[in-house]
């Protein structure tokens, strides 16, 4: 009899189910999107019941007809809300793309205690942290704040509609700001400083950690935070791999076997399991900027399809247009929450096609700028295979833009979906199930040595903009 596995990503515009068997090969699968608010000037807000109304819709769908051996979570990191005893919401889900936190954010990070807050989690000191979150609601919304029984990510908030319990994977953990990464435990010292108590947040378990569902019997599996499982799903929790994802935002993730403090405070590190470590970058603009690019300058019922095969027809480079594509302000490496997007070298030759295959490229500069951080000697970056995942891993254009820009082979996965399939390989892990192959690999991408000089010229002029802009205010 055939079984199967289900991972469920809970992703910042849309959650989505997928039902594997042993093999990694997709069986089924099914999302259910939802909206991100803004309704002030730098919040990014999202309704919890609405997704938790998307993650019962997803699992109502993805398990008709049949009895899945488990279900196991990965979620988007760095959601942050206030409940009472109730368990009911006293604030919507805020997410990392909220700026709210960010005056608040820099003053702590010009801090000494600031500095000893990253060295002990290995998260800057940013508003995308749930740390600087409760900062300012202590500081912005006393009554909310003092009313608040637990300060719970979305992912935990589902969980405990699922079984009842306040839980939270070391892995999630690892991405607030929270958790001292040296010794996998809430940090006493920072909630002391955010004046909150140890029991206001869930419990820090293990990835593997299982739990029954209260009204459908499922065994259910916490799972882990998406970035970690998109390395691990797309086979990049190996040396001599990196993992790069490009959903909504983006990030490029390099395995290492313990805790990585960067001297200057550039880099986020997360926890997998055991000696599984992750030092890595995000960028808080990622295809989010395409979609801003198609629905609010280009207006075009276009398909995202459409507008990448007008992109190939530009040469790399996009013939002198370079746009830095900071729209949400950005995480790393600058970490300026009021970083503002630039449009640079625009001429009478640009069309609209010019501008997507900019955008392509501003979006691959900004992670490339990650890449040199973690893997500094350029041989050994370039000795280094990419493991590519999310959604943009169905355009054959940018993965070659990828491979161009980066100087180096990449790799995707068959099931590019890599976060749901590394919450499948938790559950394996938690059941203990073994199996053979990991990740199956899809297509191979090889770095066009014709276009190495154009992108290198065009990287170099993309570091300088932003030092030089970065203090003119418009």
């Amino acid at each position: 009899m055939e079984q199967f596995y289900i991972g469920i990503d809970i992703g910042t515009t849309a959650t989505k189910a997928v039902c594997f068997d042993i093999t990694g090969k997709v069986i089924r699968e099914c999302s259910q999107s939802y909206p991100m608010y803004h309704p002030e000037a730098d919040w990014s807000i999202q309704k919890p019941d609405e997704i938790v109304a998307a993650v019962f819709g997803c699992i109502q769908e993805i398990t008709k007809g049949i009895q899945p051996q488990f279900i196991s979570f990965s979620s988007a990191m760095q959601s942050i809300m206030a409940i009472d005893d109730t368990g009911k919401p006293l604030t919507d889900a805020i997410l990392w793309a909220d700026n709210r936190a960010h005056s608040l954010a820099e003053t702590i990070k010009e801090s000494e205690q600031g500095l000893r807050f990253y060295q002990k989690t290995g998260i800057p000191i940013h508003t995308f942290s749930p740390m600087t979150k409760i900062a300012w609601l202590r500081e912005n919304d006393a009554a909310t704040f003092f009313k608040a029984h637990k300060f719970i990510s979305i992912k935990e908030y589902i969980w405990h509609h699922l079984t009842g319990e306040y839980a939270i994977d070391s892995s999630m953990a690892s991405g607030t700001g929270l958790m001292n990464i040296h010794t996998l435990q809430w940090e006493s010292d920072i909630l002391d400083y955010l004046k909150i108590a140890a029991s206001q947040l869930s419990i820090i378990v293990s990835p593997t950690h299982q739990s029954k569902g209260l009204s459908d019997g499922f065994d259910y599996i916490l799972g882990g935070g998406d970035g970690v499982l998109a390395n691990l799903g797309a086979g990049a929790m190996e040396t001599g791999h990196i993992g790069l994802s490009i959903g909504t935002s983006g990030a490029v993730r390099l395995p290492v076997d313990k805790p990585y403090i960067d001297s200057e405070m550039r880099t986020q590190c997360y926890h997998l399991m055991d000696n599984q470590y992750l030092k890595l970058g995000a960028v808080n603009n990622g295809a989010i900027v395409l979609q801003w690019l198609k629905e609010s300058i280009l207006k075009t019922d276009e398909s995202f399809e459409e507008l990448l095969e007008q992109a190939k027809i530009i040469p790399a480079g996009s013939e002198g247009l370079l746009f830095v594509p900071y729209l949400l302000g950005e995480r790393a490496p600058i970490w300026d929450a009021s970083a503002q997007g630039t449009l640079l070298g625009i001429r009478i030759i640009h069309t609209k096609a010019h501008l997507i295959r900019a955008t392509l490229e501003g979006i691959l500069f900004g992670l490339l700028s990650i890449t040199e951080i973690l893997l500094p000697n350029p041989e050994e970056r370039h000795a280094t295979t990419i493991m590519a995942s999310g959604g943009f891993g169905k355009s054959g254009l940018w993965l070659q833009m990828v491979a161009d820009i980066f100087q180096m082979k990449v790799i995707v996965a068959e099931t590019i979906e890599a976060s749901a399939w590394g919450a499948v390989l938790i559950g394996f892990k938690a059941t203990g199930i073994t199996i053979s192959n990991h990740s199956r690999i899809g297509k191979i991408f090889l770095p066009n040595k014709d276009n190495k000089e154009i992108y290198e010229q065009g990287f170099e002029k993309f570091k300088r903009v932003y030092p030089l802009l970065k203090n003119i205010k418009l």
